[in-house]
């Protein structure tokens, strides 16, 4: 069986009195890809933010390498996990280039400076990513598309073992949430980097995950293969949504065919 580095234990999270997520077990399967999907406000990104040490469980725990994730060093835990959360916001003025720059603090301290491997890390996310063309231009002068992508080249930077991405391809066009898909789906072949990410699109995460997570109000209710998970019960007792799953024509994975009113009508 797959180690998992990362994993999740009984875990209760919530902010102030609102309870989000309660008694919740995942297990991140070391050098896979694990998509987690669910209804908005089924506590996905809740969840992402604990797994990346940014909110600390109630109840239970978060454990990396077998330790409590919120009892290690902060800089520790950076070298290791790189979390590009929701709608992340730079100070204004800042550039692309110095913002990428940034993924590197974790590796920066008093004794080890500026170094031409930070450099070379920079420039790579930047090249990944189609950025590097713009590393002179401010942020928030850039289009969505663009700051979502300047904002992947730091978490790239990084250059982290794990690497957990909270809705990565919102405000891209089709072609670059592919292009962006197809560059975590890289770093995880080539580099064996362990990917969680937060979907929306369910052909997408069918496509991309080699293990889907559904939650539904705060619980994993399936974990499993696209094969396993994306089935026309589980789109209607988690989504309600009325569909039909068939094989994907190209990657064979499954794909949700949602049957709408008009759909009923017209072929009625």
């Amino acid at each position: 069986m797959t180690r998992a580095r990362l994993r999740a234990e009984d875990v209760r999270l919530g902010y102030g009195e609102r309870l989000v997520v309660d008694g919740l077990d995942l297990d991140v399967a070391d050098g896979s890809v694990t998509v987690i999907i669910g209804p908005n406000g089924c506590g996905k990104s809740t969840l992402l933010r604990a797994l990346g040490r940014l909110l600390r469980p109630r109840g239970g725990a978060v454990l990396l390498d077998g330790k409590r994730i919120d009892k290690q060093p902060t800089r520790e835990v950076a070298r290791t996990v790189g979390l590009l959360p929701q709608s992340p916001t730079a100070p204004d003025g800042l550039t692309v280039g110095d913002l990428v720059s940034r993924g590197r603090h974790p590796h920066q301290s008093w004794h080890r400076q500026w170094s031409a491997d930070d450099e070379g890390a920079v420039g790579r996310a930047l090249t990944m990513t189609g950025m590097d063309a713009h590393a002179d231009r401010a942020v928030d002068e850039l289009s969505g598309g663009q700051r979502q992508r300047a904002w992947i080249s730091m978490t790239l930077a990084q250059d982290t073992a794990l690497l957990l991405l909270d809705e990565p391809i919102t405000y891209l066009d089709l072609a670059h949430q592919v292009e962006v898909l197809d560059l975590v789906h890289g770093l995880h072949t080539e580099r064996g980097t362990t990917v969680v990410m937060v979907l929306h699109d369910l052909n997408l995460a069918a496509r991309y995950a080699d293990t889907l997570v559904a939650m539904r109000d705060g619980h994993v209710v399936a974990r499993g293969t696209p094969d396993d998970v994306l089935t026309e019960r589980l789109l209607s007792e988690v989504f309600g949504l009325d569909a039909k799953v068939l094989a994907d024509p190209v990657a064979g994975t499954p794909l949700v065919v949602p049957i709408s009113a008009h759909s009923r009508t017209t072929t009625g």
